[in-house]
């Protein structure tokens, strides 16, 4: 190169600190996110929970199979059959905010530590479980923080795949108070370094778009030095927030898409989950009241994954039904277009759509989250494209070449 020693020194420099300040802050998409969040009021907290609520869920199923046929299919509704009877619930939340409400600190202190024995007890298919503290507020952080080491002191320690959700968030630099509780916890309580994790709950506009006109959500996650794990996004706190009229609060209104497009822009290849919001209609009441509610949560959870948000809040066990038959048939149908285009590319074959390796890593990731979840089987993909095993899914997923 013509350029003298010295300037290409410092251009390499510069591009090589650059670039490891870009893998640590964007290391890539995390594997095992659940497809669901659970939540329930914790003085409800049992330890058979995700039994009872499989239970009702699958006497729901059986009362609406033709619907349930005709939304999802007959394959897709006999797997959801399986999966409410196997593992209903993926991820469990014991909740001490709205759910719960302010409730005298000797109730909530002994609440909270039922709450730990029971996520402790709680059965390995439930892959994730934790609680919804009260938000790190001026009104409200003590009693967040004493909730939470009395659920840890009723677990006897973290117990596995537990993580808590901070409410309320408005500042990116609640996340850094986060990070110090967690801290703080782990050294008073003689807990293992980072075994604490939490999840930020956003609810307000100022929690997507700050002051000076950056998106919180971003610095959020910037500041939270590897602890935070997710984003959830809370349909009618951020719509009231929005000055939404009630009947049109809901995850499909624009203000929520603007939201939950920042959420996911700001959490790509963060390792940060992002997890779309509850509808508050549950399949309860006539006959004609529980079909337009089954119909209606089948329509928003496949209208989240057609736009990428994996995983979203079921408010009770009527909404595990259309929760795994969307998810089922959504993975199924992906499966149908994914697995020919994999296998044109391993061949190089081309054809009329020519994928680059990007749309590989996607088509791929698609059915690793299928498989992951249940929902498709390791020998359905190969039956479509034998080269297609599930090492062969990783490496496209990780954008390296397979040795065929």
């Amino acid at each position: 190169m013509s350029l003298p020693s010295y300037v290409l020194g410092n251009l390499e420099g510069r591009i090589r600190a650059l670039d490891s300040e870009l893998a640590q802050r964007y290391p890539g998409d995390r594997s095992g996110q659940p497809i669901h969040t659970a939540y329930v009021s914790a003085a409800e907290a049992d330890a058979g929970l995700p039994g009872q609520w499989g239970a009702a869920a699958i006497e729901l199923a059986a009362g609406h199979g033709e619907l349930l046929t005709e939304l999802g299919g007959a394959q897709a509704l006999a797997r959801t059959r399986t999966m409410l009877g196997a593992r209903p619930i993926q991820d469990l939340r014991l909740d001490f905010e709205d759910g719960y409400g302010t409730r005298a600190d000797e109730v909530e202190d002994r609440d909270a530590v039922r709450a730990g024995a029971v996520l402790a007890a709680l059965p390995e298919q439930v892959r994730s479980r934790g609680i919804r503290t009260k938000g790190l507020t001026p009104a409200e952080w003590g009693r967040s923080v004493r909730t939470l080491e009395k659920v840890l002191e009723g677990a006897g320690g973290v117990p596995p795949g537990f993580v808590f959700t901070l409410p309320k968030i408005r500042a990116a630099e609640q996340a850094e108070a986060a990070v110090l509780l967690c801290q703080a916890m782990e050294s008073a309580h003689g807990l293992p370094e980072r075994s604490l994790r939490f999840e930020l709950q956003i609810e307000s506009p100022q929690a997507v778009i700050a002051a000076d006109g950056t998106a919180t959500v971003a610095r959020a996650i910037a500041l939270s030095a590897g602890r935070c794990t997710g984003l959830h996004y809370g349909t009618y706190d951020y719509s009231a927030a929005c000055g939404i009229a009630p009947q049109f609060q809901s995850l499909e209104h624009p203000v929520a898409d603007h939201a939950k497009a920042v959420m996911q822009a700001a959490a790509a290849q963060t390792g940060v989950w992002v997890c779309d919001g509850s509808t508050q209609v549950l399949p309860i009441g006539s006959d004609v009241q529980v079909r337009e509610a089954l119909a209606r949560h089948y329509r928003l959870v496949t209208r989240s994954l057609e736009r990428g948000y994996y995983q979203g809040w079921d408010m009770g066990a009527g909404h595990l039904v259309t929760r795994w038959l969307a998810t089922i048939a959504f993975y199924r149908s992906a499966l149908e277009v994914a697995a020919p285009r994999i296998g044109r590319y391993l061949e190089r074959s081309g054809g009329a759509v020519v994928d680059e390796p990007a749309t590989a890593q996607a088509l791929a990731t698609v059915v690793l989250r299928g498989l992951d979840c249940g929902a498709i089987e390791a020998d359905e993909v190969t039956a479509l494209t034998p080269a297609a095993t599930v090492e062969v899914l990783r490496q496209l997923r990780e954008r390296k070449i397979p040795a065929l």
